[in-house]
């Protein structure tokens, strides 16, 4: 039986590339759902013009609610097998879609890409940063994870049912490889093209996402603690 995939992509003023992204998806013939997380310029407008199904946020809440939100809303609304999150700047190509299709018809339960393989293009502290917190997250779920902060992932509806999100900025990433590991879930990579350009350079933040990853890591802990005691 095919499964039932939606791809989830949350965007924040990509109105300049994600018309590009929703034209490629098109072409699959895979529903989409865009989250516009309080953009100011015109990605609401480019993703009503392509027909696609769009929520939108008043203000910027982070990736990891919008994520959430639009997650929540298929759960509410539609009856799904997997979900496929990408992004909307066009760092994910839709070239290397097909290998996660491919893996929800294999009925693997955990996909993220892996770009670690051949970082072309990617700046060399986002390399650092990238290599670092997959090295912790590694140890912390006992297994190998090469990319930890890809965002190009394919899941399973009955692993996204057992987590529970609870950051709202890029920590998402490895909250999600976190929690499902502890989960028993098994996880997979696979390698994916890295791109970058200037556009999606000027958003990357690493000293500050490393801090926040930091932050997150130190709540797990905590809460984990807390509930030996």
């Amino acid at each position: 039986m095919k499964k039932k995939i939606w791809v989830v992509i949350p965007a924040y003023n990509e109105g300049e590339t994600i018309g590009a992204v929703l034209d490629d998806l098109k072409k699959k013939e895979i529903p989409v759902l865009v989250i516009d997380d309080g953009s100011q310029d015109s990605t609401a407008e480019v993703v009503e013009g392509k027909g696609i199904l769009l929520i939108r946020n008043e203000k910027n809440l982070g990736k990891g609610l919008a994520l959430k939100k639009g997650i929540d809303y298929l759960f509410k609304n539609e009856d799904f097998d997997y979900v496929i999150t990408m992004d909307a700047d066009n760092q994910h190509s839709s070239e290397d879609l097909d290998k996660f299709l491919k893996a929800a018809e294999n009925n693997d339960d955990f996909v993220v890409g892996n770009r670690m393989q051949n970082p072309e293009g990617m700046p060399k502290i986002r390399v650092f940063t990238n290599k670092l917190m997959s090295w912790l997250i590694s140890k912390i779920t006992k297994q190998k994870i090469p990319d930890s902060q890809c965002g190009f992932r394919l899941i399973k509806r009955k692993v996204l049912e057992k987590l529970n999100i609870e950051t709202n900025k890029f920590q998402i990433e490895s909250e999600i490889i976190i929690k499902a590991a502890r989960l028993g879930v098994p996880i997979k990579f696979i390698p994916i093209r890295s791109i970058y350009y200037k556009k999606a350079l000027s958003k990357i933040h690493p000293l500050l996402d490393t801090l926040r990853f930091i932050r997150f890591l130190f709540h797990l802990y905590k809460k984990r603690t807390d509930e030996r005691e």
